[in-house]
């Protein structure tokens, strides 16, 4: 059964779990749904074919090119039908992508690290996306493409190594970023291989993107100076990261971008970021609207964040997001937004199901944020979002210096069905901002304090003594 029959099996399950707390009347934290997801999430199959990349002339001396060595270890596991490739310790200098086959775990030794080359010409153009258009452009670093079984595990780094070139991309890539948006919105997908990007386009390569995958795990690696997002799982079923460790404060160095994804869990991640931690994604306009593959079925949990915001849904959207669960997750430094969904009138697609339960975070800017007019784009337009089904029980914050609890919509599509419950923000610029908003309920809510019972009144308070 292929990815979009699952993917519709799985739809119609989800939707009859979903609808139990609205049929009920009210609002609920639905944890058979979430139970229900996290039963279906394997990860991969590990091969017991073990074999050190040693042995195809790899050397972790920081020099040597190593490319050669993990394009044989990947010919090797397709024939014998799949390696555990042990990578010892050391610095493995690689000029150009490590381009992954199925039934392969990579397992990064303490002490080993995967160094990419810095230079663009290392890397081909591939079948990739970019800020959720469909596109050709430089390989990731680390790619996959319609594989299954596929692991990165161990105690070892990733490198990027981008701090020379890719990262300075960014005040480059207008033109092509610009060129790549109106490709989306006029040719009609009809020839993804024609919108071909490279050479003087200044789009920076992801550090790692598994494309069309099944049963996938990431775990134990850290991951530093990626050239942009730094994991991306693009249409992709069946994953779980876990325990990844982060220290990527390059320019949009994203932690996790699930994009047109099910079924993952992440869990137990340290995220030190340069931009967003997770960022939940489907496809931007008209791509978006044409795949029509949501981002559904994603566990967040025991998660530890730093960096810009710390779970996003949005902005690219537009084939909609569905059942996210963020749950006992705390914060390990400064965030600028706690829980963020942003989408405008030029995404239209929608975002339903959200739950978020016991999650800590220290200063913030904004705690929880739902926007539908984001960066003030697209207000002529009428692709307006649905936003519905949002759940919160559990959510502290010390101080936020602008607002704690946001909700905008649009008058032509509101936002609806938001539950509050066991809020408590020490200190807050504005509690509570509502607009355009239908079926908001709010129980435990405490913003910029807790008040005890009432002082009794005292000859200073009668009036006549004034």
């Amino acid at each position: 059964m292929n990815f979009i029959a699952r993917a519709w099996l799985m739809m119609i399950s989800a939707f009859s779990i979903a609808a139990l707390s609205v049929q009920a009347g009210e609002l609920v934290y639905n944890t058979q749904l979430r139970d229900s997801i996290l039963s279906q999430i394997t990860g991969a199959s590990i091969s017991e074919n073990s074999v050190s990349i040693l042995k195809f002339g790899a050397k972790g001396d920081g020099v040597t090119d190593c490319k050669k060595a993990f394009d044989k270890a990947m010919k090797s596991a397709d024939k014998k039908g799949g390696a555990y490739i042990t990578v010892p310790a050391g610095v493995y200098y690689i000029k150009g992508p490590v381009t992954l086959t199925s039934n392969v775990c990579i397992n990064l030794e303490e002490g080993a690290v995967l160094k990419f080359a810095p230079e663009p010409e290392y890397y081909p153009i591939v079948n990739t996306s970019w800020e959720g258009t469909l596109l050709y452009n430089y390989s990731p670093m680390i790619y996959g493409y319609g594989l299954h079984d596929v692991a990165i595990t161990g105690k070892g780094t990733i490198d990027g190594n981008a701090m020379t070139t890719f990262a300075t991309w960014k005040k480059l890539q207008k033109p092509a970023q610009m060129r790549s948006r109106e490709m989306n919105h006029t040719d009609g997908g009809t020839d993804i291989a024609a919108r071909r990007f490279g050479e003087g386009d200044w789009l920076r390569p992801h550090l790692m993107q598994l494309y069309k995958c099944e049963n996938v795990t990431l775990e134990g690696v850290k991951i530093i100076n990626s050239p942009f997002w730094c994991v991306h799982l693009l249409q992709s079923e069946n994953v779980i990261c876990r325990s990844l460790r982060y220290d990527a404060k390059l320019v949009n160095n994203d932690g996790i971008d699930p994009e047109s994804s099910r079924n993952i869990l992440i869990e137990d991640v340290y995220f030190d970021n340069g931009d967003d931690n997770v960022a939940i994604k489907s496809g931007r306009d008209n791509d978006g609207w044409r795949v029509a593959l949501p981002c559904e079925n994603i566990i967040i949990r025991n998660c530890h964040f730093k960096g810009l915001h710390a779970v996003v849904l949005g902005s690219e959207m537009s084939g909609g997001v569905r059942n996210v669960f963020v749950e006992d997750c705390d914060y390990a430094g400064y965030c600028k937004r706690g829980i963020y969904i942003k989408t405008n009138p030029d995404r239209g697609g929608f975002v339903k199901n959200l739950y978020v339960r016991n999650c800590v975070f220290d200063e913030v800017e904004d705690l929880f944020y739902v926007t539908s007019k984001y960066a003030g784009e697209g207000l002529d337009n009428n692709h307006f979002s649905v936003i519905e089904n949002l759940v919160v029980d559990g959510l502290k914050c010390r101080k936020v210096s602008k607002a704690a609890l946001v909700l905008q919509g649009t008058s032509e599509q509101p936002v609806t069905n938001v539950r509050f419950d066991n809020i408590e923000v020490g200190e807050a610029k504005t509690g509570i901002s509502f607009s355009d908003t239908r079926n908001v309920g709010m129980g435990e809510c405490h913003i910029g304090g807790k008040v005890d019972v009432p002082t009794q009144v005292t000859s200073k308070d009668n009036l006549f003594n004034r």
